[in-house]
């Protein structure tokens, strides 16, 4: 009985150390692969083929993609995107504070590096096992990939619209045009519409979209004047 115990014990430590040593290998092996390889597919993008929304992708590399909507995502998601590594706390409490006082709509605090981690790795959801996942990977992603590779794959991967991810895709779905050619008011409804791109559309914008679009691109002037995407712009 007591090497039946003791053998048992001893499949349970093996099973951990190799648990264990399983968590800290594959995070980092796994961000490494994508610092050169584009995510071939995501949880989300799965999901959204189960509902039937279909799958419409077209990668696009940072070089390709228009300024202006570069400019927009910061000045819609991460205005500090260039300054902060991974966390924007100031926006995190703002955010909590906002939410706390019941006025208006929820708002989020997660930086676009935090979007990335977990449009990349995880699956939506709101559990601390989940925040606490997208913590190590917006670490390893801010490390290993530095800003211009995290604006690149949240670029390509970002739902813009019922099965449709990426600014390539959705330029052309929506716009007809490459990512390249999209204007600062095209950019604008398309950076508009990311806190609900199933609900919201960019080539049909209600009045909070319209509103909503004129407020980034006021707010994109200010990126582009501050050099506020100085770390993903080559310009």
């Amino acid at each position: 009985m007591t090497r039946d115990i003791r053998r048992k014990t001893g499949g349970f430590r093996r099973l951990a150390a190799r648990l264990f040593l399983a968590a800290i290998i594959i995070p980092p092996a796994w961000v490494a692969i994508y610092r050169f390889v584009p995510p071939p597919i995501t949880i989300l993008m799965i999901e959204r083929l189960v509902e039937g929304h279909g799958l419409e992708r077209e990668w696009t590399p940072i070089s390709s993609i228009s300024t202006v909507m570069v400019r927009a995502v910061i000045a819609s998601e991460d205005s500090r995107f260039c300054s902060h590594h991974g966390f924007d706390f100031r926006a995190i409490d703002a955010a909590l504070k906002h939410d706390e006082s019941g006025k208006g709509r929820l708002r989020g605090g997660s930086t676009i590096s935090q979007q990335t981690a977990k449009n990349v790795f995880l699956w939506p959801g709101r559990s601390w096992v989940r925040k606490g996942a997208e913590a190590v990977f917006t670490v390893l992603i801010e490390a290993l990939w530095g800003k211009r590779r995290i604006m690149e794959v949240y670029l390509n991967t970002i739902e813009m619209g019922p099965g449709v991810y990426g600014v390539g895709a959705a330029a052309r779905h929506d716009f007809h045009v490459s990512a390249r050619n999209l204007s600062p008011e095209e950019a604008g409804r398309l950076a508009a519409i990311l806190p609900d791109p199933l609900k919201w559309k960019a080539t049909r914008p209600g009045p909070y979209v319209r509103r909503r679009t004129g407020s980034i691109q006021a707010r994109s002037d200010t990126v582009a004047r501050d050099g506020l995407a100085a770390c993903v712009l080559e310009d």
